[in-house]
């Protein structure tokens, strides 16, 4: 177990552990402000007033990129159920971009630079003068805190030291999840995670074992995701991984499969293709799952009888792990027993510190995106001219 709430199983390779042990022991007694923000004591820069204030908005309408916003999305997805409240997610640029005119709908903008322009150009289509608004920023000068001055709108500080893939557990996230109605100290997990040794040994030995498969060139990380209601909670990691390791030629390209969908077009080729991936099995129990109709199941199928989905998509994970387990491929497994506050705010914490872990061993800062800059001021440049 990797906590009550999550059963893992590792992958099965010999690795040493010595020196990810040493670093993650180094991250954890630095002060680090991305790792404060996984803490119950983290001070946000909102007052409950701000929560007092917008909680009569039933809809709420999020304006961002990246981990700007991809963090609420994964929460929001994964607990829809707990949650009363509509949200909407602008997060790209669309010609045919859908302007909710709803009333009671609260405008949140969330950009840490203030300068993304793609929150700039979906800001200026959507929100009129007339709206209510909350901008998440960086305290200095900038398009969207001009903007949101100008707008006389809310304006909430960004924590300059937190980027935005890692901000989930920060304001950018928990602004709106308390708005929605969610405890944002559910969430807060880590200090009750390192004092558990079987999640430490799970982690530390998680991203030894990685090490080993990237140094046998295998560079793409599949996610074999077999809940839903957890895509966005990979996209998160997608970035997550991809932007923080993406550096110096090195890195791992995650790509997330919906299963049992895949088994029909992607999983010939993960069994039988290039040797070049490892893979994570994840998955969700669903207590409510619908059962098969009897009547309507011929003889020939009748070990179909009775059962719920859930049993039959449990199965086809259960078959894959089999094969991938025969065929030397190798894999992790997730299996979340709850879906709630908790068990979301560990797999952050989770997919966080892994992610440093292996910027740390890998020689690569996983704080930065420098190349990414490159394309912004290559937009700038044709934008000027054009």
């Amino acid at each position: 177990m990797l906590t009550k709430n999550i059963r893992f199983r590792n992958f099965i390779i010999k690795s040493n552990i010595s020196t990810v042990k040493k670093e993650f022991e180094k991250i954890l007694f630095n002060n680090n402000e991305i790792l404060n923000s996984l803490r119950l004591n983290y001070k946000y820069s909102f007052s409950k007033k701000i929560i007092k204030k917008y909680k009569k908005f039933t809809k709420l309408r999020i304006i961002g990129m990246g981990g700007s916003i991809m963090g609420t999305e994964a929460i929001y997805s994964f607990l829809k159920h707990k949650i009363k409240k509509i949200f909407f997610f602008v997060n790209n640029i669309k010609s045919g971009i859908v302007n909710h005119k709803e009333k009671k709908t609260l405008n949140l903008v969330v950009s840490k630079s203030g300068n993304t322009l793609e929150t700039i150009s979906n800001s200026n289509i959507l929100i009129d003068k007339n709206d209510k608004n909350i901008f998440i920023t960086e305290n200095r000068d900038s398009y969207l805190r001009n903007f949101a001055h100008k707008l006389k709108a809310e304006i909430i500080d960004h924590n300059n030291f937190i980027g935005g893939r890692y901000s989930v557990l920060s304001e950018v996230g928990m602004l709106p999840i308390e708005l929605a109605g969610l405890d944002p100290r559910k969430f807060k997990q880590l200090d009750l995670l390192i004092k558990n040794k079987n999640f430490i040994n799970a982690l530390v030995k998680n991203v030894s074992n990685t090490i080993s498969l990237i140094k046998k060139k295998k560079y793409t990380s599949v996610i074999l995701n077999y809940d839903e209601k957890s895509e966005n909670l990979f996209k998160w990691y997608q970035q997550l991984l991809a932007e923080s390791l993406g550096k110096k030629a090195k890195g791992i390209l995650p790509v997330i499969s919906s299963m049992p969908k895949d088994n029909h077009s992607l999983m010939q080729l993960y069994l039988d293709g290039p040797k070049k991936s490892f893979y994570t099995f994840f998955y969700v129990l669903n207590k409510n799952s619908i059962k098969i109709n009897n009547n309507k199941i011929l003889s020939s199928h009748k070990y179909l009888k009775s059962k719920k989905l859930e049993q039959i998509l449990y199965s086809q994970k259960l078959a894959t792990e089999k094969i991938f387990l025969r065929k030397k491929i190798p894999f992790r497994s997730f299996e979340v027993l709850r879906r709630d506050e908790k068990t979301i705010g560990e797999l952050f914490c989770f997919f966080i510190l892994e992610t440093i872990l292996l910027g740390r061993i890998l020689g690569v800062n996983p704080f930065d995106q420098p190349s990414v800059e490159l394309i912004k001021k290559e937009t700038k440049k044709i934008l000027l001219k054009s």
